[in-house]
């Protein structure tokens, strides 16, 4: 397989780009800024220059992709509100189906008040809603879709690496949340490509 990664330079990414390098498969790391991956680069690893908010140079990038792993994160200029709906549109466009995403835990359902999102509930503790507003715009475009898509959200995300100590559970956060760290939430999300067992979900992380 060819899969198509972005956000590789950000925390969670950099532990799927080491993912990436010793697996069998081939990877096309989406960037902006090359400089700013490690080098030398694994020999299965090839980089596309380009904009994560430009479709068109979302499109280009899927040429020859059979999927898709982003850990992209949310900015200022709602990012992920622009990026995910060209992606679906040009992977609809590729017939490209596996798509797997780092959102937040506040996009998913609250236990205490169901009909909630997380950071709409009382469970949240953030005074802003900004960044979640903007992953929750990633999860409606998604949802909407016809892809076979899941989004992995991690509870407080410190840097770290894998442990393997992950529990996690569909559309809510396991009990007792604590933390999970930047390389296990990215050892699951790449294990999750290829699983696919929790399509068409988001799912709650924690250790």
């Amino acid at each position: 397989m060819n899969i198509l990664l972005f956000g590789t330079t950000g925390r969670t990414g950099r532990h799927l780009l080491q993912l990436a390098g010793e697996s069998a498969h081939h990877f096309t790391v989406f960037v902006r800024s090359p400089h700013r991956l490690p080098s030398p680069l694994p020999a299965n690893v090839r980089v596309f220059q380009g904009d994560a908010s430009d479709r068109v140079h979302i499109e280009r990038a899927m040429s020859g992709i059979d999927g898709v792993i982003s850990c992209l994160s949310t900015d200022k200029q709602n990012l992920l509100s622009t990026f995910t709906p060209h992606l679906v549109e040009s992977m609809n466009k590729k017939g490209i189906k596996r798509a797997v995403t780092i959102g937040t835990a506040g996009i998913l359902q609250s236990r205490t008040e169901p009909e909630l999102f997380r950071f709409q509930s009382t469970e949240s503790k953030r005074k802003s809603t900004t960044a979640a507003r903007d992953h929750l715009a990633a999860y409606e475009a998604l949802r909407d879709s016809d892809l076979h898509w899941t989004i992995v959200c991690p509870t407080y995300l410190p840097d770290g690496e894998a442990s393997g100590r992950i529990r996690a559970q569909a559309d809510v956060l396991p009990e007792n949340p604590s933390r999970i760290t930047t390389g296990d939430t990215a050892e699951f999300a790449f294990r999750e490509f290829f699983r696919e067992e929790y399509t068409g979900h988001r799912v709650g992380l924690t250790e």
